[in-house]
Formats: structure tokens, sequence, C-alpha cells
């Protein structure tokens, strides 16, 4: 494998399109900078392919796959800390989302990521701000998607406020243009019916207000580009979209009467499907939030994943933020929390003595666990682990996947009560499992601890081994680890305690 040190590559998984974009990083006295040096889109309208029972047909797939075996060649002498790909919308509402994802990543050669909504806008915003000029107040950005649209009001690099509606150009084009025929009365519908969900969240965009307003990625440039190369955007207006060419543009579609009979300058074939899904968005959008003018940026998603994977490589990495902050906001005990995180990596390092990636990813994962995993006893101290691993699992977490997320959940779940819960669960990492149960069973003191030489084994089962006397003055240990052996055993799993005369 060749490693590109200076390079890195996102693919995002849109409803409409797939892309790859490569990045070169220039590192320099005032801080790191990425310019892109090679860039593929294949325009896969993956949601075209979602039926009404939410169910990607077999031709979307095939076209999904096709595309990423085409992206994968490209990649194929990269890291893979190099590589981060993100799939949006249309895989987080598939049901059969897990199918496509198994053939995806092997077509691709790197797993894919299913992310949240809001975790899209930031990573939007990331995109959006480092590709434009610095502004000195709030900006808006706007993107519209093949299946959702993005809301953020952000100050400089930082995210302020961040939204996610389920409106698309691909599903706002199959609801009400399904065969490209456009008139006044289903424009409008269209209109009214994404100004309804607009609606859900103007008020406090309004109110946090803005100085500038940006549209980014496919719809807003494909939108712009037509309106500058028709001189359609309002008189002294050449780059942009203004509400008044939004308007000459929705009376050139209508008086086609059919997107397929649109002649105008600049109009993409690929784009045409979803062009009267698109501009009946953005019309709800600028009417909603009182927008007259909107700059444009084609830096959206994928540049910010790749600034995301940027701030990764460089130990900046926005889990970990996030971690920082539930801690803060969960009064976490951190004494406890860096005990408990400590140990576990520390049992981890017996069983996986070799460094590697999965091992440096795993004790991440150990200590992000142990900090989480009291998260909980601010609902209730009765069956708290639930508690804490619901939060993991469906709170807003910026910086985590949806995989992420459900890999910290887990552990956090695991982490005390009856291991049963977990039986029928898929990809239980019961290594890591044992290595922080028994931290958590050796810390139930929370004090400073002063522990003997504990030696532990995961050959033909799981054995921890330490000295008898110890473990003579210190009973409720003792208690506890049989009571842990037990618990496994009742999921078939050998776990040994052995006492030694050291």
């Amino acid at each position: 494998m060749v490693n590109h040190p200076k390079l890195l590559a996102a693919v995002d998984l849109g409803s409409n399109s797939f892309r790859l974009i490569v990045g070169r990083v220039e590192d320099t006295a005032s801080g790191s900078q990425i310019y892109p040096v090679d860039a593929l889109r294949e325009p896969v309208r993956l949601g075209a392919g979602l039926s009404r029972d939410k169910y990607l047909d077999r031709a979307s797939q095939a076209r999904g796959w096709s595309a990423l075996k085409r992206f994968g060649e490209r990649l194929r002498d990269f890291h893979p800390d190099h590589v981060r790909a993100v799939a949006t919308n249309t895989l987080r509402v598939a049901k059969n989302a897990a199918d496509f994802l198994g053939e995806a990543e092997n077509a691709l050669g790197f797993p894919i990521e299913v992310i949240a909504g809001r975790e899209e806008a930031r990573l939007i915003y990331a995109g959006a701000a480092h590709s434009v000029p610095a502004n000195a107040g709030q900006r808006l950005v706007v993107d519209i998607g093949g299946g959702s649209t993005e809301f953020i009001i952000g100050l400089g690099y930082d995210p302020l406020i961040m939204e996610s509606l389920y409106i698309g150009c691909v599903s706002h084009s199959r609801q009400f243009f399904p065969s490209g025929n456009v008139d006044e009365y289903t424009m409008r519908q269209a209109e009214l019916a994404a100004s309804r969900e607009i609606q859900i969240i103007s008020s406090q965009f309004r109110l946090a207000g803005w100085d500038q307003a940006i549209g980014s990625s496919g719809t807003a440039r494909a939108l712009a580009e037509l309106l500058e190369a028709n001189n359609l955007n309002d008189s002294g207006v050449t780059h942009g979209i203004t509400r008044g060419g939004l308007e000459r543009l929705k009376r050139a579609l209508i008086k086609a009467e059919n997107a397929n009979r649109l002649k105008l300058v600049a109009l993409k074939g690929d784009r045409i499907p979803v062009l009267p899904g698109g501009l009946s968005i953005m019309l709800a959008v600028f009417n909603e939030l009182g927008i007259d003018y909107a700059d444009t940026t084609d830096g959206a998603l994928r540049l910010g994943v790749l600034y995301d994977l940027l701030g990764r490589s460089h130990h900046e990495d926005m889990r970990a933020v996030t971690v920082e902050g539930f801690m803060r906001r969960y009064s976490v005990d951190r004494a406890q929390a860096d005990r408990i995180g400590q140990l576990a990596v520390g049992f981890y390092a017996q069983l996986e003595p070799e460094p590697s990636q999965a091992r440096d990813e795993a004790n991440t994962f150990l200590g992000w666990a142990a900090s989480l995993h009291e998260i909980g006893l601010t609902i209730s101290h009765s069956a708290y682990h639930k508690h804490s691993a619901y939060i993991a699992s469906n709170a807003d977490m910026p910086g985590f996947s949806r995989t992420d997320q459900a890999r910290l959940a887990m552990l956090v779940l695991g982490h005390a009560g009856k291991l049963g819960k977990l039986a029928q669960a898929r990809d239980v990492e019961w290594r890591l499992l044992f290595c922080l149960r028994l931290a958590v069973l050796l810390c139930r003191r929370r004090a400073v601890l002063d522990l003997p030489t504990i030696t532990l084994t995961d050959t033909d089962g799981y054995g921890v081994r330490l000295p008898k006397a110890w473990v003579d003055e210190n009973p409720l240990t003792d208690y506890s680890l049989i009571q842990e052996a037990a618990e496994w055993a009742k999921l078939g799993n050998a776990y040994r305690v052995v006492y030694t005369e050291d």
C-alpha cells in the first residue's frame, strides 16, 4: 500500500449524487489548509430508487455499487486513516440499507458511515466555512440535498444552530413532478409543502439572524448557474441567487410545461429530473426565511468531511470534543471515569499486546465508554446503564456516525448488569466488555486504587489471575468476581478466576 501523508479523500453517498474529493493538505504557520486536487461525481440518484415502504430497489443499488467500484479504483493506494466515506438521508431511512452497505463497502474498499441529519449539517457548515471568504458576522448556510435539506447558522468556523429537514430535490420531484410535468398549481403545492416543513424552524433562525446567506453544493450551484448563464437574476447581480431570479426561472419552467422541454443555457441533463423539486424548495427557503440574495459555494459536505478527517489526524477529533461536552452536561465524576478508563485500556493491552490501528481505536472507545457510562445517573440510579446507553445511542453527538454511536452505546449498556440483554445483539465486542466490566467491578469503591498485579487471558474463554492474599482482604470484590463468572457462564463463555499465592 502506497502512503500519501499529504492527501486525504472524502466520499459522499448523497441521495442524488455520489461524490469523491481528494485534497492535498498544506501546513503553514497559520494552520492547515486543504486544496482539492481531484474530484469525481456520479449522478446515481439513489433516492429515486426508494419505494413508498422505504426499500431501495435493485437498480438504484446497482448504480451505487458501480459508482463506488470506480471510486475504489481511484482510492486503491490510500491508507484507511486518510479516507472517510459518509452516507446521508436515503441510507438513513432505507429499511434495507444494511444490505446495500455491505456490498458498497466491498466495492469502495473502505468503511461507510451513515451520519445523522445534524451531523451532516455540521460537516456541511465546516465545508462551506472553509470555502468562502471570512465574514465578520453570522452566516446562514442552506444545503438542499436529494433527500434532506440542512440549515445552519454559524460564526466563523463554528456552527451555532443546526437543523435537518426531510425535504430534498429528489424526493420532492418524485412526489410532485414524477413525469417532469410542471404547472402553476403543482408548483404552488410543492412550495407550500416545503414551506410547511421550514416553518418549524423559521422563527428560531430569524431570531438568531445572519449577515450572509449561502447556498451550498449541488442544487444551489445548479440554480445559480442557470440564473447567471441566462441573465435571470435581478438587474446588476451577476452571480449567486436572487429571489427575482428564482421567480423568473419558475415562470420559464411553467411555460415549458415539462422540465425536459426547458431550453436554457447551462441546463445539465442529469439535473433536469430534480430541477422542479429543487427550485420549489429553494423558493420556499427564500420566502420563509426572508432571503433576497444568497451567494453559493461548491464546498459542502465532502469538503467538511476532509477538514474533519484532518482534525482527527491532527488529534483534534470532534468526537473527543463531544465526549467532553457530554461529561460537563451530565456532571460526570471525572476521577472515577479516568480510573475506569485507564484500567480498562491497560487490561485490553494484555489481550492485544501488538500496536495497531484497531487497538488504538478500541482504546479510544474504551476511554469514551468509561467517560460516559454514568451519564444515565442524571435520569435515575435504577438501571442507569440503560439510560446511559439510550442517550449515547439517540442524542445528537457531533463527529459520531451512527455506527460510532451504536458501538459506544453497546459498551455503555454492557458495562454493568446482566449480559443476557446483549445475547441477540450483532457485533458485540466481548473482549472490550470483558475489560470494561472488570475495571468497573474493581473501581466500585470510587477511590484511589491500590491494586495488585492482575493478569488477563482470553484463550478458551476469559481468565482473571490475582493474588489470594489480596482477595482475602477484599471479600466484596471476591464475591463480585464469582457473580461475574456466573453471568458469563449463562452465555456459554468460560470465565475463570484464579487465585495465586504470589
